[in-house]
Formats: structure tokens, C-alpha cells, sequence
């Protein structure tokens, strides 16, 4: 089992355009990403059936949950239900850090 990550550790993937993640730390039961956003780009609506906590950690974004959309910068936090339509746009160069419960295997 491995307990720490360090950033020589962490492998970045493209998602999209301007959009990257990096799966930090994982179990079966959790796992903490980080996704690195450059300004304009797109979370794009989705859904999964596991529950998402997300964490602001830089940047601005219009948040979309289930049909409503709310800008929130630095700091603020959002949480997405299983199976909830959702996804963002960087307002401006950005990062997210998000816990997924379970674990995401398509991420693996």
C-alpha cells in the first residue's frame, strides 16, 4: 500500500483542451485528483454514479450542478451527488482538487 505522494510522483493526462488531471492518492473506497484547468477551458457535463467533493484551490469557475450554475473562486467547495448532470468552466487559469467515493477506475 502507498501512503505518500510527492509531485515527482504525479503523471499529468490531457482530458480535454486546457484541461489536465492527476490522480494524487487513491484506495478502493477514495481518491483525491487534482485537475489543472487553463482559462475558457471546459469541465464537460457528465454524470458518475460516485459522489464528488471538489475544493477550489486557484481560479475561478462557473460551477453547473443539476441544471443550476454558480460562479465560485478560491476557497469555495461544491459537492455532486451520485448520477447529478454536472461539470464547469474555468473563469479564469484555475485548479481543482476533488475526492471521489469510490474510487474512479476509469481514471486508473
Amino acid at each position: 500500500m502507498k501512503y505518500y505522494t510527492t509531485p515527482d510522483d504525479v503523471s499529468w493526462t490531457e482530458v480535454a483542451p486546457g484541461n489536465r488531471r492527476a490522480v494524487l492518492s487513491t484506495r478502493p473506497e477514495l481518491m483525491l485528483v487534482a485537475f489543472s484547468f487553463d482559462e475558457g477551458a471546459v469541465g464537460a457535463l457528465h454524470s458518475h454514479p460516485h459522489t464528488q467533493v471538489s475544493y477550489i484551490a486557484e481560479g475561478t469557475f462557473d460551477v453547473t450542478i443539476d441544471g443550476v450554475t454558480n460562479r465560485l473562486g478560491q476557497g469555495s467547495s461544491f459537492i455532486v451527488a451520485p448520477n447529478l448532470v454536472h461539470g464547469v468552466v474555468a473563469r479564469s487559469k484555475g485548479l481543482l482538487i476533488d475526492t471521489f467515493t469510490p474510487c474512479r477506475e476509469d481514471f486508473l
